[in-house]
């Protein structure tokens, strides 16, 4: 058999990036708008966009056990798309009580749709395992293609002609992504058909009760997925502490114009696009001499990148006081981001791609939304603590909290590593 990615994989590419486009292009105004719009205070904004983002990853395990148990992946992607469309809608109007709606639908419809996709495309490579994180790497860059237009787009219309105007195009690309979905539905069920020709009958798939091998290996996922809280607990001030940062504290001019703050969510996203493809190669390249770095190790080096990020935004906020009109240059978050982008791609993909090896197929679903759930609380954590960015004597020592919890857990998962990797290969 000829060993090609599955056509299915582009179908959910898309599906997938028009899914981004509308969440990152909503992400990417959320915190100004509640600040600027609503006039609430730094640490209520934090707040309720803490309580929004880590809810979004908190009913994914609803949605994959319900997906697993009843209605199937493609059903529970479909219906997904539907409730966060709406979502997107309803923040479109002028209303405090349409605004929460909107939240509520979109936290609901995320629950069903993000952890059913990545699921799914991981079931398309049942008979092709070697090319599973070529595949998700694929996928991945699509999260990033919508990631990058969506903050662009969304976050200009937004900032420059109206919130509501970001809000409603963040929802015409979730209608965009349910359409190719839909068409793309024929191309998905003759792919799923394949796949069962091949790996069907395989003997524990129907088996309720776990294995040894299969305890050891959800032990690992949930291990690794308390150190993921840690990461995205950092990651995630890019929305909220860094974008705040962006518009208080830095020189946004180029050219004699200035650079509407939300614009540099795209930047991230970008970057992924880079150089998601030389890490594929490079990982490709080091497994074929021997010399690839496990997944441990790769988070390990996940958090050391982290950490060099934050240094950036120490250095570039020395000096600057929660109450100052003192602006620094770009340059620092520009290399904040690059770094954060590169311990990225050594934790989220690799991360994604380590769950669907070694969930047991019958709880794939429930297994991808407990990945999630690390990503629920430090998202929430992430939001609630950026509220306090202004309680500190100086920015230089709020983003250093961050510099000393990065290198910490690089510390430990490097200490864990052989242990770890032990477990994960236990035949």
């Amino acid at each position: 058999m000829t060993k090609t990615h599955p056509t299915g994989i582009y179908i959910l590419f898309f599906t997938e990036m028009w899914e981004r486009f509308s969440y990152y292009g909503m992400r990417a105004i959320l915190i100004l708008y509640l600040v600027k719009y609503f006039n609430y205070s730094d640490e209520f904004a934090g707040s309720v966009y803490g309580a929004y983002t880590g809810l979004v990853y908190l009913t994914p395990i609803l949605g994959g056990y319900i997906a697993d148990r009843f209605i199937g992946f493609k059903n529970a992607i479909f219906l997904g798309g539907i409730l966060m469309m709406c979502g997107h809608i309803s923040l479109a109007i002028s209303s405090i009580e349409f605004f929460y709606l909107g939240l509520l639908l979109l936290i609901l419809g995320n629950g069903f749709f993000k952890p059913n996709i990545s699921t799914y495309l991981g079931t398309l490579y049942k008979d092709k395992p070697e090319l599973k994180d070529s595949g998700f790497t694929i996928f991945y860059m699509g999260i990033n293609l919508g990631g990058m237009f969506g903050p662009l787009l969304c976050g200009y219309l937004g900032e420059v002609h109206g919130w509501h105007y970001g809000f409603g195009l963040a929802g015409v690309g979730m209608l965009a992504g349910l359409i190719v979905f839909k068409l793309g539905l024929p191309t998905l069920a003759a792919e799923e058909g394949k796949v069962s020709l091949v790996s069907g009958g395989e003997n524990s798939a129907n088996s309720e009760l776990l294995t040894p091998v299969e305890k050891i290996r959800i032990l690992v996922i949930l291990i690794l997925s308390i150190f993921t809280m840690f990461f995205w607990f950092a990651f995630e001030q890019a929305g909220s502490s860094m974008n705040l940062f962006a518009d208080r504290y830095m020189d946004r001019s180029l050219f004699g114009k200035e650079i509407p703050a939300s614009l540099f969510q795209s930047v991230n996203a970008f970057l992924i696009l880079v150089f998601a493809p030389l890490f594929a190669r490079l990982w490709t390249e080091l497994g074929e001499k021997k010399k690839e770095p496990n997944t441990p190790l790769k988070f390990s080096l996940a958090f050391v990148l982290l950490g060099i990020g934050f240094l950036f935004l120490v250095f570039g906020s020395r000096g600057i006081e929660p109450s100052s009109v003192v602006k620094t240059s770009m340059v620092w978050l520009l290399m904040a981001i690059l770094f954060h982008t590169l311990g990225e791609l050594c934790i989220s993909p690799v991360g994604l791609s380590m769950v669907s090896k070694l969930s047991p197929p019958r709880f794939g679903g429930l297994l991808m939304g407990v990945w999630f759930l690390s990503n629920a609380i430090s998202h929430y954590v992430a939001g609630f603590f950026s509220g306090k960015m202004g309680q500190f004597a100086s920015l230089s020592e709020f983003f250093l909290i961050f510099v000393y919890t990065s290198f910490a857990s690089a510390i430990i998962l490097f200490l864990l590593n052989k242990k770890l990797n032990t477990m994960m290969h236990n035949h």
